[in-house]
């Protein structure tokens, strides 16, 4: 079923001297049990599309709805603390945390208590392959991977319905990149998650169940190349 929609969404950063339309007139509807891939070059809208999807940004026109409900008439702060989770490239640990009290952060901010919260950490880095020996461990002790899947069981320890992936395997070699990706894919199709990654990794666009494809800030049609092809120069015939 639908659980986020765009309603003929647009974007646009303005100065003093100039404006940039970064989205332009989008509409399009994710549902659960699905991981949707949104790819295209640098530029094209994906990370401001997804910033919208995340209640970060407002569009400057349209609507980005969540069960039906306009992020611009909800208490947004909570919208992203308990309905949509994002997982950055970067992982966003905390270093003086040990993986477990990261894990435990999104429980313990929704006023949950501490017993509860490490319950919940303990059961989603199970669910993400790691040990209650690494979960004692600091962040900057685990491998990029490792780091990455605390990342993901944070997202799942918020309970979120949406997970929101800005470039997840962006610092990944391509083994863990993957199973980076399977691990998104096994939340969407055997815990019904909408999964929604912004990606320049073909391998992981390919493991997708939808590939949303951008380019100067719309979404493209079926046939539409991702590049445009280059003009060609006025008074240059072809080749016979």
């Amino acid at each position: 079923m639908s659980i986020l929609e765009l309603k003929n969404v647009s974007y646009i950063y303005k100065n003093r001297y100039q404006s940039v339309t970064a989205v332009d007139h989008v509409s399009y509807s994710f549902e659960t049990g699905k991981v949707y891939a949104l790819v295209g070059k640098s530029g094209s809208g994906k990370t401001t599309l997804l910033s919208m999807l995340s209640g970060l940004d407002l569009p400057t026109e349209g609507e980005v709805l969540y069960e039906g409900v306009s992020t611009e008439k909800m208490n947004r702060d909570r919208y992203r603390r308990e309905d949509v989770a994002v997982i950055y490239q970067g992982f966003n640990l905390f270093p003086l945390m040990t993986v477990q009290e990261n894990v435990m952060y999104p429980v313990r901010l929704q006023g949950k208590s501490r017993e509860e919260a490490k319950k919940t950490a303990s059961l989603m880095l199970e669910k993400v392959g790691l040990t209650p020996q690494q979960a004692r461990r600091f962040p900057s002790m685990l491998s990029g991977g490792e780091q990455q899947r605390v990342a993901i069981a944070r997202a799942l320890a918020a309970n979120s319905r949406v997970i929101l992936a800005d470039e997840p395997t962006g610092n990944l070699d391509v083994g863990n990149s993957r199973n980076i990706a399977e691990i998104l894919v096994s939340l969407a199709h055997e815990m019904d998650y909408c999964v929604i990654i912004v990606t320049h990794d073909l391998g992981v666009a390919a493991l997708s169940d939808v590939q949303v494809r951008m380019r100067d800030g719309r979404l493209l049609k079926e046939g539409e190349e991702l590049e445009k092809s280059p003009e060609k120069p006025e008074n240059v015939k072809e080749n016979a």
